[in-house]
């Protein structure tokens, strides 16, 4: 927002404010926004008092269970999303015949491609089923068969990408590869026969396809996007095909590492499986001082697999999501095999992610997409926070759980479930009108601009329906009252003032996490919630030196970000960020 914007919003909150307070608007007490009333003056509440400050136990301190839970993964990013294709201006120089097994003497790389930054951070392979790669990614039944504008099934049931109905199709490594990977999980989980044999057909189809359209090149595996291509918006994406993404290297190892660890395959197809998963391996071992190359190393000696690999050496999109998907890879690669070479990439590949976290990060905003635009991208946020805490899954490491937390609170998901409510607790609350979507979301040519303000008073606790909590531009997190009288306008969250009922944006960790509670015998409160609230209590705890408690979750609890601890005296009780200190990092 200009500058000379800003000043004309604040002049015209200032006229708002008066206007609101002259009217004395208020609200009836009851269970929801029902209608305006008359003013009502309510003393403030005197220092040292009850710290709930007007709002009854009952709401500040239960959840009720209904309306709680996560956001809804968004889709998988599109990496045709912006692009233009065209027929390809150059032969793409396919495999050709079956692969064959290796044969000693061929130039196969058995070392790193060169020495990079490492950090030592280790991979958990004994991590519960649902936790692993890919299996928060199912393909829904109804969608096995893909025919929208953009995609098709192909006579032989692979994915084709188009630009449009009528037009021709093309292979596209990244679609292929994640449909097949839905596939394996959902066939892992369906217990209809029928469709659990389809999924399995459609995942080996697409393996096939990868493996009979391959590129055999300095030892490697190469899986070619056979069509033109010129990003919209993202200078330096522009390719003649074929061209090769670091994405689809890494994000092939999974496919065919999974595919060879169903019972359901033959032993033939699994030797093929894990054939074909040494050659995409073998693609991250080729640096950048030959081509094909998907891998180098920056200036400052950190590694990267770029999904958009630059025309010149160490040059590309240095794309984040890009590659953490790969590293997926490597996590699959290292469990099934315990190789070295591929924990030290991922170690390699980690320690870039933990080094360039704060050149992905955009403060109390949407995170960048990558290095080289710094594009704030609020389709990809969400994924920013899903992929940080596979990599915290993953190595154990709580860098990666530090940096989930942090990006959840620069812009948390907006999604609510219906029934969701907020409390607001007897006083004056300030409402605002904001210049948004139609649906609440965020406009980039509005910018959340200002366009009205009022007070108003409730006598009483009372409670409003919400459809949305996010983060507005250049200011705190608010909620969108839904119905009654003041339906469409906004509050800001401030506990225990006006909240959001409920756990929302639950992070899971594992392993527990470490908190400290201060020394000094200062005072902390520490909460139980029920879900009527009876049974809730308030303890207040202090410690002469320093404590320590583990916890194991994180979530919005009545709209302040709280970790549960998870053993000891304090055992099922929530700790505000604020008040305690995360694995050496304040939190808050």
């Amino acid at each position: 927002m200009s500058e000379t914007r800003s000043g004309i919003d604040r002049r015209r909150l200032i006229r708002l404010a008066a206007k609101g307070a002259a009217a004395g608007v208020a609200v009836a007490a009851g269970g929801t926004f029902a209608g305006a009333a008359g003013a009502v003056a309510v003393p403030a509440p005197v220092p040292g008092s009850d710290p709930l400050r007007g709002m009854p136990r009952s709401l500040a301190l239960s959840v009720p269970r209904g309306v709680n839970g996560d956001a809804p993964l968004p889709p998988l990013p599109d990496q045709m999303a912006g692009a233009r294709i065209s027929r390809p201006s150059r032969r793409i120089p396919y495999a050709q015949g079956a692969p064959s097994a290796r044969v000693a003497g061929e130039d196969v790389p058995t070392t790193l491609p060169f020495a990079f930054n490492r950090s030592g951070y280790r991979l958990v392979t004994d991590l519960p089923e649902h936790l692993r790669p890919w299996r928060d990614r199912p393909t829904r039944w109804e969608n096995i068969t893909p025919n929208t504008e953009k995609q098709f099934l192909d006579a032989e049931g692979v994915v084709q990408v188009r630009e449009g109905h009528g037009q021709p199709g093309y292979d596209q490594p990244v679609t292929q590869i994640q449909f097949a990977l839905g596939c394996i999980t959902s066939y892992r989980t369906e217990t209809d026969a029928t469709r659990r044999a389809l999924f399995l057909t459609r995942a080996k189809a697409q393996a096939k396809r990868l493996i009979d359209r391959r590129v055999e090149a300095r030892g490697a595996w190469y899986f070619p996007y056979p069509f033109d291509m010129v990003h919209a918006e993202h200078s330096g994406v522009a390719y003649k095909a074929p061209w090769y993404s670091g994405m689809a290297q890494g994000e092939a190892i999974s496919l065919f590492i999974q595919l060879s660890q169903l019972d359901a395959v033959t032993e033939e197809e699994r030797v093929l499986y894990l054939r074909a998963a040494d050659g995409a391996f073998a693609s991250l071992l080729r640096g950048d001082d030959g081509y094909p190359w998907v891998v180098h190393k920056d200036a400052a000696g950190y590694l990267w697999i770029q999904e958009y690999p630059g025309a010149q050496p160490a040059s590309g999109d240095y794309t984040y999501n890009g590659m953490i998907f790969a590293m997926f890879g490597l996590w699959d690669y290292y469990a099934a095999t315990g190789s070295e070479l591929a924990l030290a990439l991922y170690d390699g590949g980690a320690a870039t992610m933990a080094r360039y976290f704060p050149l992905l990060r955009n403060v109390r905003w949407h995170s960048y997409y990558c290095q080289t635009h710094r594009i704030p991208t609020p389709s990809y946020h969400q994924h920013h926070i899903n992929l940080f805490r596979q990599l915290h899954w993953q190595t154990g490491s709580p860098d990666f759980a530090h940096h989930t937390d942090v990006l959840t609170d620069d812009f948390p998901s907006t999604y609510l479930r219906d029934g969701s409510t907020v409390a607001f607790a007897a006083g004056a609350h300030t409402l605002y009108r904001l210049d948004t979507k139609a649906d609440g979301g965020w406009d980039k040519a509005k910018q959340d601009a200002q366009l009205e303000v009022k007070k108003v008073t409730f006598a009483r606790a009372t409670q409003a329906p919400a459809d949305m909590r996010r983060r507005i531009q250049d200011r705190g997190i608010y909620y969108r009252i839904s119905a009654g009288a003041y339906a469409g306008w906004w509050v800001g969250e401030t506990w225990p003032t006006a909240f959001l009922r409920g756990q929302y944006l639950t992070t899971v960790y594992l392993p527990p996490r470490t908190l400290t509670f201060p020394g000094g015998s200062q005072e902390v409160d520490v909460y139980r919630f029920t879900e009527d609230g009876a049974d809730a209590s308030i303890r207040t705890v202090s410690f002469a030196t320093p404590s320590k408690a583990p916890t194991d979750r994180r979530a919005i609890v009545n709209g302040r970000p709280m970790f549960q601890i998870s053993a000891g005296a304090l055992t099922g009780y929530w700790a505000a960020a604020t008040s305690v200190a995360m694995d050496g990092t304040v939190s808050g």
